[in-house]
């Protein structure tokens, strides 16, 4: 399946930060059905507070992807790092949390059903910031 960027619908969209959510993008065996999402970050974006609350604080979905440009530091629960850069495919684990360390978009496949309760926990993580 394929699917441009500019019809994938933004679940979130801010100054520093646009995140595209595809739901219904494939399936994965063990994982149900799989979504397609296209972020955009701006350089020193930390998600990290908006992680509070979730289990450890992190991010809990396993996520595919691609670094179409810029540079991403992933931190993982053990406190383990590692940066991507553009051109860089990358598979995280359940238990990351990340920060953009220059502009940078990426292309995410995560389970629907995972990645979507996190996205929703960051949307009102922002509506309370607001």
């Amino acid at each position: 399946m394929k699917v441009a960027k500019e019809d994938i619908p933004a679940r979130i969209d801010t100054p520093a930060a646009i995140a595209r959510h595809q739901p219904d993008f494939g399936d994965a065996t063990d994982y149900g059905t799989i979504a397609t999402e296209y972020f955009t970050l701006t350089e020193g974006t930390d998600i990290s507070t908006l992680l509070e609350g979730l289990e450890n604080d992190l991010c809990q979905c396993p996520h595919w992807g691609y670094v179409v440009s810029g540079e991403l530091t992933v931190t993982y629960t053990d406190g383990s790092e590692e940066v991507d850069r553009g051109g860089d495919m990358f598979y995280w684990p359940p238990g990351h949390t990340l920060r953009a360390g220059e502009d940078t978009d990426f292309v995410l496949f995560s389970p629907q059903h995972e990645h979507g309760e996190v996205i929703a926990h960051i949307r009102n993580k922002m509506e309370e910031s607001a």
